[in-house]
């Protein structure tokens, strides 16, 4: 079991990290699953995550990691209950990644990766004085990385870094059928007024990642896990919407705007080094 979670409120960049670790556990040879908490889920106890789910059902950042990782999912508040039935449900799976679980103390872990974003600890002091969901430790405890989802290490912790990049941009039915995304896409929207939408807790890094493409945006944040029951925008405004994948895995198939909706996806690439120190700490996968 591998637990991924931050120390500080609010998003730092556990799906991503999510993401790129299950691509990290396949080229090496295991098959992993997931299991998260599914934030602001309308479902109760252990729920599978299908193709065909809702974001309301299960929660968009699961949703997101079953799509976009192509791994099987499970959510449920008790985090050791949602493993042991994603495991009776997949036998091929032989690690387990849980998105969230730092403080579920409950779950027994054989690695675990605290990630930290530019904000760092905060001015240092746990809720509800400053940001930290418990204290920031002198130093690491034993099997436990740090990964800054940040330019440059924003704590005195020794961590390693990761390249944080959009993948390009493309039409949302073409995303929801699995398509990639290319950079050839942003030749489509340069010298067009966009409009920029993010349901995600730092907006402000999207926005600035699609004006570093060129992009003329018109931004609009939206709460975290906004749910998108109303669309954001005029039902015939015809104008050129672009979406992160978190916001996109909560609108329907077929989608009943004149407005040309665009998702551009995440890619989040730890650096080398990490990759290396998470296969000291884990054992040989099983052979097949």
């Amino acid at each position: 079991m591998i637990v991924v979670g931050n120390l500080v409120v609010g998003g730092a960049g556990k799906t991503p990290t999510t993401i790129a670790l299950v691509q990290l556990l396949r080229d090496r040879g295991w098959t992993p699953g997931v299991v998260s908490r599914g934030y602001g889920r309308s479902s109760t106890g252990v729920t599978e995550v299908r193709a065909n789910s809702h974001a309301a059902e299960v929660g968009d950042e699961p949703l997101l990691i079953h799509r976009r990782g192509r791994v099987p999912v499970r959510v449920g508040a008790d985090r050791a209950a949602a493993a042991r039935a994603l495991c009776e449900a997949h036998p091929e799976v032989d690690i387990v990644v849980s998105d969230d679980g730092l403080q579920h103390h409950r779950l027994a872990r054989d690695v675990q990766v605290v990630v930290f974003d530019e904000r760092g600890a905060g001015n240092g002091l746990c809720l509800p004085s400053g940001p930290l969901r418990e204290p920031l430790p002198k130093a690491l405890p034993p099997r436990t990385l740090l990964l800054y989802n940040a330019a440059a290490p924003s704590t005195p912790l020794p961590g390693f870094g990761a390249t944080r990049r959009l993948a390009g941009v493309l039409p949302l039915a073409q995303w929801q059928r699995g398509e990639p995304a290319s950079a050839e896409g942003w030749l489509a929207l340069r010298g067009r007024r966009v409009q920029a939408l993010a349901g995600i807790a730092a907006p402000e890094r999207f926005f600035a990642m699609l004006r570093e493409q060129g992009l003329e945006i018109d931004e609009q944040p939206l709460p975290d896990h906004a749910d998108f029951a109303t669309l954001p925008w005029p039902d015939d405004a015809t104008l050129d919407v672009v979406l992160t994948e978190k916001d996109a895995v909560k609108l329907p198939l077929q989608l009943t705007s004149k407005a040309r909706v665009w998702v551009a996806p995440l890619d989040f690439e730890p650096d080398a080094a990490f990759a290396a120190a998470i296969g000291r700490l884990l054992p040989r996968p099983p052979t097949p």
